[in-house]
């Protein structure tokens, strides 16, 4: 059986956004909450988990670091600070440390937004 686990997270953060329909308020200097959810797939192991879910916490804690209360126009890496964006550099730093990612999920509850990354 394939299993899928998955931990959430959370940050804030400003950007600004070139776009070409609500471009003022886009514009400028804003901020979200932003909430995160990394899913990793797989068998259980010997331990009878897939991953320790304390690894990924660690991991997503480390990554949450560089996004939280941060300009994210400025973080290295990031391109446009685009919910699209902002999952694959959680995807590619999730992975990066090891674990097998099936799917990301970013949104900001507030306004109703929302983006799913799924890898597997």
């Amino acid at each position: 059986m394939k299993y899928e686990i998955s931990q959430r997270f959370f940050f804030d953060a400003a950007h600004t956004l070139e776009r070409r329909i609500e471009t003022e308020g886009s514009a400028r200097v804003h901020g979200h909450t932003y909430q995160g959810e990394v899913a990793v797939a797989g068998e259980p192991d010997a331990s009878g988990m897939v991953v320790d879910l304390g690894h990924l916490r660690r991991a997503l804690g480390e990554l949450r670091d560089k996004l939280d209360h941060q300009l994210l126009d400025d973080v290295p890496g990031l391109g446009k600070p685009t919910l699209e964006n902002l999952c694959r550099f959680v995807a590619d730093h999730a992975r990066a440390a090891g674990f097998p990612v099936s799917r990301v999920s970013i949104w900001r509850e507030g306004i109703g937004d929302r983006c799913d990354l799924r890898l597997a």
